[in-house]
């Protein structure tokens, strides 16, 4: 999710090393207790017991936008693959943050308070499952089941209803009288995990979600007219559209022309949907952490698609969706198209997962596996940059599997890193400094919390940098240190790792040391676990002839680069640059030396993704007696 600013708030060698090479990171009990179960490994890489829970979904459900109802069955078939004896299942009912009376971070209007999702039915392993075995506190509710031993799967049927929102929205509910996002719309099984068994964080509208890799089976009845999109493949377009739509819709997934599957004119003439008073629409998807879907009756759709892996020849299909009065909509459908395309192949240098990607013009900026519901943006830039934040998003957390509830930066973090260097690929005029003079007006304040903080006992900025800006430049700072090469060794040694499961903050740490062949710990601590700021001051310069030299100190703790922009006396300027290399041993002064026969007029410190907490002593202006 990008947070507009204005809310106030997420190598060979090396695999042999024993923990100890590892403890200068604080390492908890709780991960300490992973490592003695051999559920996780010091070198990053999941255990020789590691393990995780699924379940299959087949989820049916009917919208009526007259009345904003949504009602549904489904059929879930878990799989409780961790070593431990369940003696209750944990669901999650994300719509009762809309509950009259919940506790919320964040504020919903009078008109969209609801009673909450009503559990119609409820039947595990065929044994109806009364009010009396099942208590629902929150987002929250645990129903007590017959042990379910490991190894075992139980079978779920429920029921379920609820009124979506018209206003508040917060990342799903209706945008206009005809457009809907829905997202978090059925009771799922909670994540239990080797960390902390059940996840029972409490969604309280600001923190994001954890889910289990599972596989979907969708289907979304809707009146005539309405067109639904969503995470996984349609199954049944000639069911629900026309022949002339589906047939657009396959030559998108084959051309990388961009073409529109329904137009103004279409939308004008209508009879895009069967001549049915309600059409279901089928999708399927396999192997992924969630599932949400947008529906409109006067929406244009824009698609075409592109290879991602140049070995297989896959391709992903990559749509804007919107309405056709918002004019900078027209541009989505190419930018993210480009986002999919350097994400294949510039950063991170993987192929996109997914077989779609959907950006749909909602009322959020959140993402959602192969969904985006992306607000309109009046600036060419910031419509850029929320595109491809959003869409960066498929790696981390979906492809990744994170837990955002509880560590924001292991996702919004490379989503914001994504946005700096992706942007400027589409539109070479970008400078994406999303986030950086947030970070430097709050470090080293009272509420400048290292990142490591879990990010359930963060709000306001101490929320959105710990997640955001600090975070990607902890990243940024390590693929310039590294240099490409080691770095995307690394970065795809932990994405291999990894994906499809549930990486931890350690996962990821060791997992990039293994990967580039070098302990990382010292700035993993500084930057992820210490507190302290960024500031860097030139101490000294002196000339002698054609040798020069320039003292930078670090006054702050946190390592970072040092950019020099050196003016000469004869207008000409040079650009020096070091990487946090040079902080590696724990100095504190790092002298830089080089030889010109020209004379330095003046110096300045810094750079774009250079926070420095204090700028009064970035900058050299020579006199007569340095000449």
């Amino acid at each position: 999710m990008r947070l507009p600013l204005s809310v106030p708030i997420g190598f060979l060698l090396f695999l042999a090393l024993p923990l100890a090479a590892q403890i200068d990171l604080p390492v908890s009990r709780e991960i300490q207790e992973a490592y003695a179960k051999g559920t996780r490994n010091v070198n990053g890489s999941p255990g020789v017991d590691y393990w995780q829970n699924t379940a299959q979904y087949d989820i049916r459900v009917r919208l009526v936008p007259e009345s904003r109802h949504l009602s549904g069955n489904a059929d879930i078939v878990y799989s409780n693959n961790s070593p431990d004896t369940l003696r209750m299942l944990v669901f999650k009912l994300y719509p009762n943050y809309y509950q009259k009376g919940a506790t919320r971070l964040r504020p919903v209007r009078s008109d969209d308070l609801t009673d909450g999702v009503e559990i119609r039915r409820l039947v595990v392993n065929n044994e109806p499952v009364e009010e009396s075995g099942r208590r629902i506190s929150g987002t929250n509710m645990m129903v007590r089941i017959n042990p379910l031993p490991p190894g075992q799967t139980a079978t779920i049927n429920l029921s379920f209803a609820y009124t979506l929102n018209k206003g508040s929205h917060n990342r799903t509910g209706q945008v206009d009288e005809g457009a809907w996002f829905v997202a978090y719309f059925f009771p799922r099984i909670a994540v239990y995990d080797d960390i902390n068994g059940w996840n029972l964080a409490p969604y309280l509208g600001s923190y994001e979600f954890y889910h289990d890799f599972c596989d979907f089976n969708l289907a979304v009845t809707v009146p005539e007219g309405y067109v639904v999109w969503a995470t996984g493949d349609l199954q049944n377009c000639g069911e629900v559209l026309q022949d002339s739509y589906c047939q657009r819709l396959e030559l998108a997934e084959k051309e990388e022309t961009l073409r529109f599957i329904i137009d103004s004119s279409d939308l004008k003439n209508g009879g895009i949907t069967r001549n049915s008073p309600d059409n279901t629409f089928r999708f399927a998807a396999r192997n992924v952490p969630d599932v949400a879907f947008a529906a409109s009756n006067h929406y244009v759709w824009e698609s075409g698609s592109l290879v991602v892996d140049p070995g297989t020849g896959r391709r992903t299909r990559v749509d804007a969706v919107f309405n056709p009065e918002h004019q900078d909509y027209y541009l989505v459908a190419g930018d993210a198209w480009k986002t999919v395309e350097a994400m294949s192949y510039r950063f991170p240098k993987w192929p996109f997962p997914y077989a779609h990607m959907t950006v749909f013009d909602g009322l959020d900026q959140m993402e959602y596996p192969m969904m985006a519901n992306d607000n309109p943006m009046s600036d060419r830039a910031e419509s850029i940059e929320l595109t491809d934040h959003e869409i960066f998003h498929t790696m981390f957390p979906f492809y990744m599997g994170i837990n955002e509830t509880k560590y924001g930066w292991m996702d919004e973090g490379w989503a914001t890193i994504g946005e700096w260097l992706i942007s400027p690929m589409i539109d070479s005029t970008i400078v994406d400094d999303y986030g950086m003079q947030g970070y430097e007006q709050m470090a080293g304040r009272e509420e400048d919390l290292p990142v490591m903080s879990l990010t359930t006992q963060q709000s306001g900025w101490s929320g959105f940098t710990n997640s955001y800006p600090k975070p990607a430049l902890g990243y940024l700072y390590v693929k310039d240190m590294l240099g490409d090469t080691r770095f995307f060794k690394a970065l795809h040694h932990y994405i291999q790792n990894w994906n499809g499961k549930h990486p931890m903050p350690y996962d990821f740490f060791y997992s990039m040391n293994a990967g580039a062949g070098e302990n990382l710990n010292w700035f993993w601590k500084r930057w992820f676990f210490d507190s302290g700021v960024p500031d860097l001051a030139i101490e000294k310069v002196t000339q002698r002839g054609s040798r020069k030299e320039v003292v930078i100190v670090s006054k702050g703790t946190k390592p970072v680069p040092v950019d020099l922009t050196i003016t000469y006396s004869d207008g000409s300027t040079e650009a020096i640059h070091r990487s946090i290399a040079v902080w590696a041993s724990g100095a504190t002064r790092h002298t830089i030396r080089f030889r010109t026969q020209k004379q330095i007029k003046s110096i300045s410190l810094g750079s774009t993704y250079v926070p420095d907490v204090e700028r009064s002593d970035n900058f050299f202006q020579a006199d007569n007696s340095l000449k």
